[in-house]
């Protein structure tokens, strides 16, 4: 008995059509009489209707059952269609080519955005081109931060700002003193137990005071210890 296993059957291009509607469109193309050939193609375009009764109403729902027809048959069945018939180039597109930016950051504490909003002030006015640069000064000591953590001068963003932007944005470092920084700070050190200064100084005189209670030693009884 000769075994078929799947391995040396011909490859299935729609296999959610299961392999037997592929061997019913392999015996289409062995019918020689064309209009016997187009009967059979109808039916088996009903078959394939079957399988899936719920896409029925919509209006291309024929048109793809044709073309899944052709592409099962590997575009060789000569059948005629109420459709235009597909070809292989048709289906087959390739994708259009992306073009990924291979720009070098040159400040990437700041990230390429800050450059290009840098690039994009040198053409405001000046009083606006200040004011954004104001809230930009702000952004990037945030940006520095959360990158080196450690908090940045003021002479380092006027420099950075000045050299992104060819000398056309200079910062008062007064101006910049005065900006609040919004990024958190992280501590370290838990605060101490108590209220206020009475729980502080009842610390301070639990420290200072020796320890003279009694404690066992090798088994031993205590000295206050009942008899």
């Amino acid at each position: 008995m000769k075994k078929n296993y799947n391995y040396t059957r011909r490859k299935l291009y729609l296999p959610e059509y299961g392999r037997h509607i592929h061997e019913m469109i392999d015996s289409l193309m062995q019918i020689e009489d064309r209009y016997e050939r187009n009967r059979q193609a109808r039916a088996v375009i009903a078959v394939m209707g079957n399988l899936n009764p719920l896409l029925r109403d919509t209006a291309d729902f024929t048109h793809k059952l044709w073309d899944h027809l052709f592409i099962m048959s590997d575009f060789q069945l000569d059948v005629d269609s109420p459709y235009p018939r597909p070809s292989r180039q048709d289906l087959i597109i390739k994708p259009r080519p992306l073009n990924y930016s291979q720009g070098r950051i040159s400040y990437k504490h700041y990230g390429k955005y800050v450059e290009r909003i840098v690039r994009s002030l040198k053409d405001q006015p000046q009083e606006r081109a200040t004011a954004a640069a104001d809230q930009l000064a702000r952004y990037m000591r945030a940006k520095s931060y959360e990158y080196n953590q450690e908090h940045p001068n003021n002479e380092v963003i006027i420099k950075d700002l000045k050299e992104m932007s060819d000398g056309a944005i200079e910062l008062n470092e007064t101006a910049l003193n005065n900006l609040r920084s919004e990024y958190k700070q992280h501590f370290s050190a838990r605060p101490q137990k108590g209220n206020g200064q009475r729980g502080a100084a009842r610390q301070q005189k639990n420290r200072q005071q020796p320890h003279t209670g009694n404690y066992r030693k090798n088994n031993q009884r205590h000295s206050n210890s009942q008899k």
